[in-house]
């Protein structure tokens, strides 16, 4: 199965999640994304969906001088963005059980 399609679908939620406990810049978030197991991700990708997250509303933005570089734009989760994640989250678990359920019923391949 292709992971990069699967990725696609849930990339909104995967940085959402991510933010959830701490704010972070564009390659901090890759990082912990990569880190937690989503080697795959592609550099364009979080970018962008952090640039969509933002403009729907859902992360606020603020900048920190760097000594070793640009200033950084860090993106954090608001009120709506912390909503969001809660009901994505809801509907990923339900539909993971479901997936669960029928490799359960019709045999899994490991």
């Amino acid at each position: 199965m292709d992971t990069t399609q699967l990725l696609k679908g849930v990339l909104d939620l995967a940085v959402l999640a991510v933010l959830k406990e701490e704010d972070g810049y564009g390659y901090d978030i890759m990082r912990r994304l990569r880190t937690a197991g989503l080697d795959e991700i592609g550099d364009a990708s979080v970018y962008g969906t952090l640039r969509r997250l933002f403009q729907a509303g859902l992360l606020t933005t603020y900048v920190v001088p760097s000594e070793s570089g640009p200033h950084r734009k860090y993106y954090a989760l608001n009120t709506a963005g912390r909503d969001q994640l809660d009901r994505s989250g809801k509907v990923w678990r339900a539909f993971a059980s479901t997936m669960d359920q029928l490799l359960d019923e019709r045999g899994r391949t490991a």
